[in-house]
């Protein structure tokens, strides 16, 4: 395993002085015919167990790529750690197509989901097709009316490359085009290279699983709200179950993690989208998403989305804390755009092993507009109709989550048969 990382490193840090063209930080190589025995003098020893991303395992896929057109489903989530340091500021990052585009890879076109491929757009914002300044590559949107590559977009394609951070829950929309890329993939026999990466809230299982009468693309699998699959797991996942159009399944290889499994942590190194801007965010997203299906906010217009919730409809005895949204990248018009909120701050909150229902019971019963409360999209986040109708009805937090149990043991039982790690 030592040998294999020495490796993958030496050839990252051949990307970086390929991609760069000189060497920028002092755990970069200069030169480029450096041994591993003196790559190995430069790297840590709490290095050697660290996790491995699939991207990073250039050795497992670039056989794959040689002398083929690629596509790649790609945002700026598709990193690859080409030098180690001591710091986490001194961890240079390439990312997958620029580093590919140095190693002459024919990269045809890039494919972006959700929020654009460089993760700027706010959610549900159009993403347009255009060109990346930085390679001038080609991008297709992959959100708005185009959710799915077209055959004439996959034509002068031999293989598709899908690279996203997920962060395990099944309204967040990259599952959603993982499926539709899988479906082109599979009615075009276009073979689909999946770079694994690990899942954040990979560590547990929750929420109601989606009926499919409610499906969405926030919500397309009869899965829990938490799935704890990573991106390559719940590939194998929708092969198997034949959830693809007419039960098709698609040419799948997954370029599996290192060094992972799922009770371990994982810090993102960027933003998997724009509001979305840490770890805490990441494990409390889960629980305060469903706020988007209310008339409450999630943060959003303030530098703590998801780690705060407001409206001005909330008591202002029960909740004290008040924030302003305000407009700003990834949230050009949030909801209550400069009105005073009052909620609940939940930025020193430990992290969670399940989804916290307290917060949206407590909202809905201490607000003044309970008629406009929920809207038709809470419908869509939970999956089912149930969940609004459980906490309008005044149903405790437990007696809820027990509700999920035997769909839960069901689900759990299903997934272990595509688990990679």
């Amino acid at each position: 395993m030592i040998n294999r990382f020495f490796k993958n490193t030496f050839l990252f840090l051949l990307i970086t002085i390929v991609s760069c063209g000189r060497s920028t930080g002092q755990n970069e190589i200069s030169n480029p015919k450096a041994d591993i025995n003196t790559l190995s003098d430069k790297i840590s020893s709490k290095d050697y167990q660290r996790i491995l991303v699939g991207a990073e395992r250039i050795e497992e896929y670039l056989p794959l790529l040689k002398n083929k057109r690629i596509g790649i489903v790609g945002n700026q989530s598709s990193l690859i750690l080409n030098s180690t340091g001591n710091t986490s500021e001194e961890k240079k990052y390439t990312h997958l197509v620029d580093s590919l585009v140095a190693l002459e890879i024919n990269i045809v076109r890039v494919f972006a989901p959700e929020h654009g491929f460089r993760g700027t757009a706010d959610a549900g914002e159009t993403v347009k097709d255009g060109k990346d300044p930085q390679t001038g590559l080609s991008v297709i949107s992959l959100y708005g009316n185009n959710k799915k590559p077209t055959p004439e977009q996959l034509k002068d394609l031999d293989i598709l490359v899908f690279d996203l951070q997920d962060v395990g829950a099944r309204f967040y929309t990259y599952i959603s085009s993982l499926h539709y890329v899988m479906e082109a993939s599979a009615e075009n026999n276009i073979p689909l290279i999946v770079l694994d990466r690990p899942n954040p809230n990979g560590h547990y299982i929750d929420g109601p699983v989606l009926n499919p009468s409610h499906q969405s693309f926030v919500g397309m699998h009869p899965v829990p709200v938490v799935h704890g699959l990573t991106m390559g797991e719940y590939a194998q996942m929708i092969n198997g179950e034949k959830w693809l159009k007419n039960g098709v399944q698609c040419d799948l290889k997954v370029i599996k993690l290192t060094n992972y499994d799922h009770t371990k942590s994982y810090s993102l190194p960027v933003k998997p989208s724009p509001n979305l801007p840490n770890d805490l965010a990441i494990n409390l997203y889960p629980s305060l998403c469903f706020f988007e299906g209310t008339n409450v906010n999630a943060g959003r217009g303030t530098k703590n989305q998801f780690q705060v919730f407001g409206s001005p409809f909330l008591n202002k005895a029960f909740f004290d804390y008040t924030y302003t949204p305000q407009a700003m990248e990834g949230a050009k018009n949030p909801k209550h755009l400069g009105k005073l909120c009052y909620g609940k701050d939940l930025t020193n909150y430990p992290k969670t092993d399940r989804i916290n229902l307290s917060w949206l019971i407590a909202a809905y019963n201490n607000t003044s507009d309970k008629s406009q409360f929920f809207n038709p999209f809470f419908t869509k986040l939970a999956g089912e109709t149930t969940l609004q109708k459980q906490i309008e009805n005044g149903l405790s937090e437990e007696e809820i989550r027990g509700s999920w149990q035997k769909n839960l043991e069901k689900f759990k039982t299903n997934r272990a048969k595509y688990l990679l790690y």
